[in-house]
């Protein structure tokens, strides 16, 4: 038999741990299947740049041949950003790249998984996955709205990905008990565009608000997580009446091609940004960055509020 887990840090996240400092938790799939090489590594890097420099620890999350780590540094970083192979890990798989001693890169599932069992509380992402279209017969839907249900981590994204059913997935969180809150509007952005002709089932504007409304849930006994949608910059946003033309003509192109289950994110994403020219990849980075920064300052209230 294996020996029990163990959690992998590096001695930044580890002093940061165990001194009770803000930790941002961050996937990995968006390194090794995201966007090509180097401009991943490029884009790592700079997200943990930005979370170091509002006052928090990034600890970036993967399975290293079958072992976890929560955080990576530069030279792992940089491996992982041109390995091949490399398994996209959610709920169901997890365990197994650990017990095979296999390499994979953590969804939002598989990253929520791993910050609570590290100790750490908040999540950046880019978005979250869900209902996708077409999931009345295809029964498609995303293991990270069950892990939003279950497992206590917030989890700041732009939302849910806009080629995902937003009503059905916002349906499918209220019916897990899942707070989904815009920050700063009223409207539920669509990852690429700040509006997604939906409102958010709450508002809140200050990352102090989020940290309040947190530890009151843990007063309660509420022990699943948050999801928090934070809207893309104004000046990165493409609009939706723009990305919705694209996003129907990427869903045409993967039917026709039989593309099905874990291949279909990818795939979409990849898609809509040939029809974008690249841009679709810009405002992707800008809201991650932007998802960074909103989340390290939600680490640092939340460490003030429950100290």
């Amino acid at each position: 038999m294996k020996a029990p887990l163990t959690i992998e840090t590096t001695p930044e996240v580890k002093a940061a741990l165990s001194a009770g400092r803000p930790v941002v938790a961050l996937e990995s799939t968006i390194i090794t299947h995201g966007m090509p090489w180097p401009g991943n590594r490029d884009m790592a890097l700079e997200v943990e740049a930005v979370i170091r420099a509002e006052g928090a620890v990034p600890a970036t999350i993967a399975v290293i041949d079958g072992r976890l780590h929560a955080g990576l540094d530069e030279a792992a970083i940089t491996a992982l950003a041109q390995a091949k192979d490399v398994m996209k890990l959610s709920r169901a798989d997890f365990a197994y790249a650990l017990a095979e001693g296999r390499t994979g890169a953590t969804t939002v599932a598989a990253t929520m998984i791993a910050a609570h069992l590290a100790g750490i509380s908040v999540f950046a992402t880019g978005g979250i996955g869900g209902v996708h279209q077409g999931a009345a017969e295809s029964f498609d839907i995303s293991a990270d709205l069950d892990e939003l249900g279950r497992t206590p981590v917030i989890v700041v994204s732009a939302g849910a990905k806009a080629i995902l059913d937003i009503p059905k997935t916002l349906e499918a969180l209220e019916t897990r008990g899942v707070p989904v809150v815009a920050f700063g509007q009223d409207a539920m952005p669509a990852f690429w565009s700040r509006e997604s002709g939906l409102n958010a089932p709450l508002r809140l504007d200050t990352p102090q608000a989020i940290a309040r409304f947190e530890a009151t849930r843990r007063a309660l006994g509420h022990h699943g997580g948050m999801l928090i949608a934070n809207p893309v910059p104004v000046e990165d946003e493409i609009a939706a009446s723009e990305m919705n033309r694209h996003i129907a003509a990427a869903l045409a192109t993967a039917k026709a091609r039989g593309i099905e289950g874990k291949a279909v994110t990818p795939f979409l994403l990849g898609e809509i940004l040939n029809l974008t020219d690249g841009e679709s990849l810009k405002t992707n980075i800008a809201l991650v960055l932007g998802n960074a920064r909103l989340a390290a300052r939600i680490a640092g209230e939340l460490t003030a509020a429950t100290a």
